[in-house]
Order: structure tokens, then C-alpha cells, then sequence
């Protein structure tokens, strides 16, 4: 029987009964992921989208803050101390059992919002795998997450390296940092902490399976830049003309007032790449810090030539 509390809470007595009623609360509040976050931070509260995503696709559960800040965004903060005290008597009943009953513990890269989860989970799901299967699949994580980046700098069926200064044609893409190559541009947070939603950052490429990055044509020189996460689905990249996060560079759902870009080819007085120039002026996409760091966000900039506005794109498998 259904309450204001979740589907059944009262009758959950395990971890993956519990997620269970969680995945059903958001379903019941019609939020995206997204929503969720914004609604969060709207009230003070962090809700990272993609850990959210992360914890409804686990049978652990998740840890106190974010339960509490995820009742409270799908709008149900009178129940939320019914929704804490039933997770503490689940962990409690866990903590009773044999080591070797208690099941998967929560791993505490839930907390810091894993990217390598999301390619676990896909090479678990993977049907009828034999013991060779999964070898070759964990192989080719072993080699994704541990610094296998020859791939990322070849482009076409020959395999040989593409001058920086060419834009591919379009497909699957890795975008990085001319000066720092092993940096792509991923998801991230503005460290500055005036906007708390999903911004373009750059971080270690080898740390950032997901999402993937797709280059789409649109006709004369322009490309939409897609994100493509496997829980959150598609987003395109957005550069953000008002509010507290302008000019920094969101994936957005609705990709039809998505941002084109033009990659424009340059060579002069820093290292060889190409410039990514919104099609709506005359600015350029640079990196705050002089892209230097890690978690350097993208923004919007009059353009100047300097090396943090010069990018690599690679074709990618």
C-alpha cells in the first residue's frame, strides 16, 4: 500500500527495497534528475545529479545527507525524518547480520560522484557473457581507466594522427586542451561556487569516461557539441547568457536552442589547435586559470589568441 512517505516505505526491510522506494518517489514527483538538483540547491541543499543517478541504480544505501536533501527536493520535507529513521533501522538490521551476509557495502565513491561506476554497471549488464567475455570487458576498462589514451589521438580507420588544426567531420569526439592534451573537457562543477548545476570543466581525460562527447554538422562550419550520458541521456551544450552562471557552458535537454559552435583553425603564437567560437558573436571559448588546473571551467571570453582558448578535437572509437 502506497503512503506519502513512498511506495510501501513502512514494509521496506532491506537495502534494495528501499532504493527501490526511492527510484518510485522520484517517479511519483516528475522531476528529472536535473529538477532535482536545482531544486535542491534552491533550499540550500548539494544533490549532484549524476550521484543521485549513481545511488538509484545501486541496491546500497545511500548515505543520510543525500537521502535527506532527495526528499526534500521531490517535495515531501515533512516526511523526510519518517524516510531517515527507516534507512537507520535497515542499516541497523545490517549491522546485526554475519560479515559474510550483509551483501555489497556502500562504497564511499558515491559520495564523490564515480564516473567509472557507470562503465562497471555496463559491462555487468552485458547478457550471456562467458569468462572470456568478461575478461576481454574488464581488460578494456583496465586499459580506458589507467592511462589507454593512444586511442583518443588517432582519427579514421588508418590510425594516423590528425593535424590539430583540422576539424573532424563530425561523430564521436574526445575535446581537450591544446596546452595540457591529457585534460578533455567533461562535466564538472564551476569551483567558484556561484552556479552548483552540471558546467563544462576540464579534467583528467583518463577520469572522464562519461559522458561521451559527439561533434554533430549543422551546415556552414557549425557543430553542435552532445553530451551523451547513459543514465542521464542526451545534452547539448549550452553556453548560459544570464543568471548567476553566464557564460559558462551547461548541457541543456533542449538541444534545439543548444549553442553552435564554429571550430575555427589557429596557429599563432601558441601551440597549434582550434578555436570554438559561438555562433551568436564574436567571443570564445576559454578556460578560467589560464587553463592550467584541473576543474578549470569553460567560459565565454573575448578571444585573444592565448593557449586556454585552443582546443584539440579527436575522432574517438
Amino acid at each position: 500500500m502506497e503512503n506519502q512517505d513512498g511506495p510501501a516505505l513502512g514494509e521496506v526491510r532491506d537495502p534494495a527495497g528501499f532504493i527501490e522506494s526511492m527510484r518510485r518517489l522520484k517517479q511519483q514527483s516528475g522531476l528529472t534528475y536535473r529538477e532535482l538538483e536545482e531544486r535542491a540547491a534552491q533550499v540550500g541543499d548539494v544533490l549532484p545529479r549524476s550521484t543521485l543517478a549513481d545511488v538509484l541504480r545501486r541496491t546500497t544505501l545511500p548515505p543520510p545527507t543525500l537521502l535527506a536533501a532527495f526528499v526534500r527536493a521531490c517535495g515531501h520535507d515533512q516526511h523526510t525524518g519518517t524516510w531517515l529513521s527507516t534507512r537507520r533501522q535497515i542499516a541497523a538490521g545490517l549491522d546485526s547480520l554475519p560479515m559474510d551476509e550483509r551483501g555489497p557495502a556502500p562504497s564511499a565513491a558515491v559520495v564523490s560522484e564515480p564516473r567509472t561506476e557507470v562503465i562497471e554497471q555496463t559491462i555487468r549488464a552485458i547478457p550471456h557473457r562467458t569468462k572470456r567475455s568478461a575478461f576481454i570487458a574488464g581488460a578494456a576498462l583496465g586499459i580506458l581507466l589507467t592511462g589507454g589514451l593512444v586511442w583518443w589521438l588517432m582519427d579514421g580507420e588508418d590510425g594516423q594522427n590528425t593535424p590539430a588544426s583540422r576539424t573532424p567531420a563530425g561523430g564521436w569526439v574526445t575535446i581537450r586542451s591544446a596546452s595540457i592534451p591529457d585534460l578533455c573537457l567533461t562535466d564538472g562543477r564551476d569551483r567558484s561556487g556561484g552556479y552548483s548545476s552540471a558546467v563544462a570543466v576540464q579534467l583528467p581525460c583518463a577520469q572522464a569516461p562519461v559522458p561521451r562527447t559527439y561533434l554533430e554538422p549543422m551546415g556552414e562550419g557549425l557543430h553542435r557539441i552532445q553530451w551523451h550520458h547513459p543514465v542521464e541521456g542526451k545534452g547539448c551544450l549550452t553556453v548560459m547568457s544570464s543568471g548567476a552562471g553566464k557564460g559558462l557552458i551547461e548541457p541543456r535537454e533542449n538541444c534545439a536552442q543548444g549553442t553552435l559552435f564554429r571550430l575555427q583553425p589557429t596557429t599563432a603564437g601558441g601551440p597549434e589547435g582550434l578555436q570554438l567560437r559561438p555562433s551568436t558573436g564574436t567571443l570564445c571559448i576559454g578556460l578560467t586559470d589560464d587553463g592550467t588546473t584541473e576543474g578549470a571551467a569553460a567560459r565565454e571570453e573575448p578571444c585573444t589568441n592565448s593557449p586556454d582558448q585552443r582546443f584539440l578535437v579527436r575522432a574517438s572509437p
